[in-house]
């Protein structure tokens, strides 16, 4: 199967409006004890793959409150309400920031090994192809 095929029959992960990011009841997945494993992760490990969220729902969550937070006290505290805006939005990219060196290390040591067999290269080269059109997708204008 081509990488696009392959590509095609991948879930995409879109916004908090996208349905295939709400909660819905899944089917546990199966897969035999030879399918090959995604790059340092375990078959039942949470990070498994690029899928995975960049922060997690409960931190996003945090930080969206915190966010609202200062946006609504603005009136009342402008400096304070900018200052919390800019703590917000650092602790947010040193997350990514973390989370994406931590992804690259664990896809690195998959591939670099000398005795990578084809199928492990095409697992590593999905997940840098998924999780850096997420981080494109990320970076276009609102409604692209």
């Amino acid at each position: 199967m081509s990488l696009n095929a392959e590509h095609a029959r991948q879930p995409r992960t879109g916004g908090p409006d996208d349905p295939a990011t709400q909660s819905a009841p899944q089917a546990p997945r199966t897969e035999p004890d030879h399918a090959p494993r995604e790059p340092g992760a375990a078959a039942d490990s949470p990070d498994r793959g690029a899928g995975q969220d960049l922060v997690s729902q409960d931190e996003r969550d945090k930080l969206t409150l915190r966010l609202q937070q200062a946006l609504t006290s603005f009136v009342d505290s402008p400096r304070e309400a900018v200052e919390e805006a800019d703590a917000v939005l650092d602790e947010v990219a040193a997350r990514f920031t973390d989370t994406l060196t931590e992804r690259r290390r664990i896809l690195r040591a998959g591939w670099q090994d000398t005795h990578a067999q084809t199928e492990e290269l095409r697992l590593a080269l999905r997940q840098y192809r998924e999780i850096t059109e997420r981080l494109l997708h990320m970076s276009a204008p609102a409604g692209q």
